[in-house]
């Protein structure tokens, strides 16, 4: 049996951390009293278990840990030497990367370039496309949790796109392919910086499966980036998924069984029209997605390759 180990982090992405923190291991998060991004602790309407603990910046190198788990840039390059102890710097280290590299797709170096690092990647896309350097690789793929009771219904005749600020973050997160079905489909977009791209605005997302499972699809018009929790989440519940062909997407979505990928956005907006018309057709689709998503994506699945990428670097 695997010992309990005392993990330092950052509060990157929440609903990833919520995630990761049913491992059963102590996660002590790093916070600021006003809370900035990645600096937020326990804090948040997400509802942490006993084993996620606030842990000021002040105190860290007071503290005891096991392991120190980064999950991005700044953490490594400059909190590690501005808030922890030259012994805790020595620690067994693991580098969460949760994104895919930006400045080029293909030739961008990844910042950690250190043997003695595990450079974990949320999928095989990333890991295919960053140049990890002499780094050691491997990958953990997403798993998620949905609320007991939730299911998909799919009765109202529109689609859902949940991203956040879509409006300024651009072609890369699809705001123009996103506007373009809008154009010709009903969809309502939920997030941060919904309302002012003309969506609904922000759902917590501990209601957000319920809320989701109203609508007849999930659309999802990322061009370029990493596998979205959303995706999986609403594949969980059941519904039907469409979006682009590209990254990992094109691994996860199978066209006429859980939903449609393709490049050609006409031919997308076909298929959410046909969903519309055909209810029945989304609800088969959407069963495809749920025993997909739960093979691939369980939560126990993720908490036992976690497991043993801790054991690899603390044994």
């Amino acid at each position: 049996m695997q010992r309990r180990l005392k993990i330092l982090t950052w509060h990157t992405h929440g609903s990833y951390l919520y995630y990761l923190t049913q491992a059963p291991h102590d996660f002590y998060v790093m916070s600021k009293p006003d809370r900035p991004p990645g600096y937020g602790g326990r804090c948040g309407h997400i509802p942490w278990g006993d084993n996620v603990i606030d842990m000021p910046v002040e105190e860290v190198k007071d503290r005891e840990f096991d392991l120190i788990l980064f999950q991005d840039d700044d953490q490594y390059l400059k909190d590690q030497h501005r808030y922890l102890s030259e012994a805790q710097r020595r620690l067994p280290k693991i580098y969460i990367e949760h994104d895919t590299p930006r400045e080029h797709p293909t030739d961008m170096a990844h910042p950690v370039d250190d043997p003695s690092v595990l450079l974990v990647h949320v999928t095989h896309f990333n890991r295919l496309m960053w140049n990890n350097g002499r780094t050691p690789t491997r990958v953990v793929e997403h798993g998620v949790l949905v609320p007991q009771g939730v299911s998909y219904r799919g009765d109202v005749a529109r689609g859902l796109v949940v991203i956040n600020n879509i409006a300024t973050r651009g072609r890369r997160l699809g705001h123009d392919v996103f506007l373009q079905a809008r154009a010709r489909i009903p969809l309502d977009l939920v997030g941060m910086g919904a309302l002012e791209a003309g969506g609904i605005g922000e759902i917590e997302h501990a209601q957000l499966p319920a809320f989701s499972a109203q609508y007849r699809f999930f659309f999802n018009p990322i061009r370029y980036t990493s596998l979205g929790l959303a995706v999986i989440e609403a594949m969980m519940i059941g519904m039907p998924i469409v979006g682009l062909a590209t990254t990992e997407m094109a691994t996860v979505i199978d066209n006429g069984v859980s939903g449609y990928v393709d490049t050609n956005v006409d031919a997308l907006i076909e298929r959410m029209q046909d969903m519309i018309d055909d209810p029945q057709l989304a609800r088969r689709l959407g069963d495809g997605a749920r025993r997909y998503a739960s093979e691939r994506f369980h939560i126990d699945r993720f908490v036992d390759d976690w497991n043993r990428a801790f054991h690899f670097v603390t044994n």
